[in-house]
């Protein structure tokens, strides 16, 4: 990785032809003028409301700084979202506790109480809390009446608490009221840090494969974490744009990849690049897509709209699945082309070949034993570094 910081001059501080960003913007978010992302989870569905209760979510931040704000979401809500209570507060330890005296009301134009339409996301007002690299944050909502669906990222992968009567107890500091446990995020889809030395973010677009499927739970060993360890010397935010059973070309597990992008992606807060892998469900999903042009066109059409934004694009070449129940050789052949479009096509700023930090040598349709969880899709924590490692070796070809 000793290459890393050169490569990230290039991808980070030269603007693209006809664009505006490049050098000015990347300093600002040096200097802490302007707003990182420091996390990210992605709207994947929605769940039955939770009228009375207050959810305490807890995010693992990439990199810190000295002021917070939140992206909170109703996107695929069906009524407006009511909230009466918002906080933000540092996690003690392992369970629900606030570190004493950092619990802060969360504001929106001034106001405690929100109300976000339905198929909108909301930003909060800042939040003056220093909050260092690697922190665990605990958000707390609390909908006082039922407002319909729930707008929440399933595959969590992070215990989050429950108080199943929440009136008052948003802002606690001891979490005895939250008896209840959920394993999904509810609304909050993003924390934003300021006043730090954070210099952008990088945003890892994908399915399960980067929401963590077949890692660790509470441990953040999902490969964005991973990059984010790899990143933190050269104070960069990295946000997790993955949703279990997503796809390139049409909707799956929520909106496709190309229907998601600026909200997922391009509009969230200093993203510099965008790490994208994805296609892999489309291969071995029902019905397959066999159609090779259809991804190349797709892989064309996320890195036209993010360069159109200035944002650098790395593509990641699609893990193997021998041995999964829905593989067959026909995908096999067509995850083969895609492959090679992405290594040499020319479409991407770099390239990071995943298939072949984590293939099996003996069996290159195979994931790597020692990498395999067990389903032969998905890949275990060691698994999880490989592809890190990959997408960090691309940073510093």
């Amino acid at each position: 990785m000793a290459k890393v910081g050169r490569v990230l001059a290039v991808l980070l501080l030269v603007a693209l032809p006809g664009t505006a960003a490049g050098v000015s913007g990347a300093r600002a978010g040096a200097r802490g003028g302007g707003w990182t992302g420091s996390w990210e989870t992605a709207p994947s569905g929605t769940a039955a409301a939770l009228p009375g209760a207050a959810v305490r979510n807890v995010v693992h931040l990439s990199v810190g700084g000295t002021t917070v704000r939140l992206r909170l979401s109703n996107r695929l809500g069906t009524a407006p979202l009511g909230l009466d209570a918002v906080t933000v507060a540092l996690r003690l330890a392992a369970d629900a506790d606030a570190v004493p005296g950092t619990v802060r009301a969360v504001t929106f134009d001034g106001e405690p109480a929100v109300t976000v339409p339905p198929g909108q996301d909301m930003v909060s007002d800042p939040v003056p809390l220093p909050v260092p690299d690697a922190a665990d944050l605990l958000v707390t909502v609390h909908t006082p009446i039922d407002c319909g669906p729930a707008t929440y990222h399933r595959t969590a992968l992070q215990t989050g608490y429950l108080a199943p009567d929440g009136a008052g107890h948003a802002d606690d500091e001891d979490g005895a009221a939250y008896t209840g446990r959920t394993t999904s995020w509810y609304y909050v889809t993003g924390v934003d840090v300021q006043g730090g030395t954070a210099a952008g973010s990088v945003v890892a677009l994908g399915d399960s494969l980067t929401d963590g499927t077949g890692s660790t739970r509470e441990t953040n060993s999902r490969w964005p974490d991973r990059l984010a360890a790899l990143l933190r010397a050269h104070r960069l935010g990295v946000l997790n744009a993955g949703v279990a059973g997503n796809r390139l070309l049409r909707d799956g597990t929520g909106p496709s990849a190309l229907a998601r992008l600026d909200a997922d992606a391009l509009d969230r807060a200093g993203v510099r690049v965008l790490v994208v892998l994805e296609g892999i469900n489309d291969i071995k999903g029902a019905p397959p897509a066999d159609d090779v042009t259809a991804f190349t066109d797709a892989y064309r059409t996320l890195v036209a709209r993010a360069h159109a934004r200035g944002i650098r694009v790395v593509g990641v070449t699609l893990t193997p699945y021998g041995g999964y129940f829905a593989c067959t050789a026909a995908g096999e052949a067509v995850r083969q082309q895609v492959n090679a479009f992405i290594r040499t096509g020319g479409a991407f700023d770099a390239v990071a070949d995943a298939d072949a930090a984590v293939r099996d040598p003996a069996d290159p349709q195979r994931i790597l034993p020692g990498y395999d969880p067990g389903d032969h899709l998905h890949l275990n924590d060691a698994g999880m570094a490989a592809v890190a490692g990959a997408v960090g070796l691309a940073l510093a070809s």
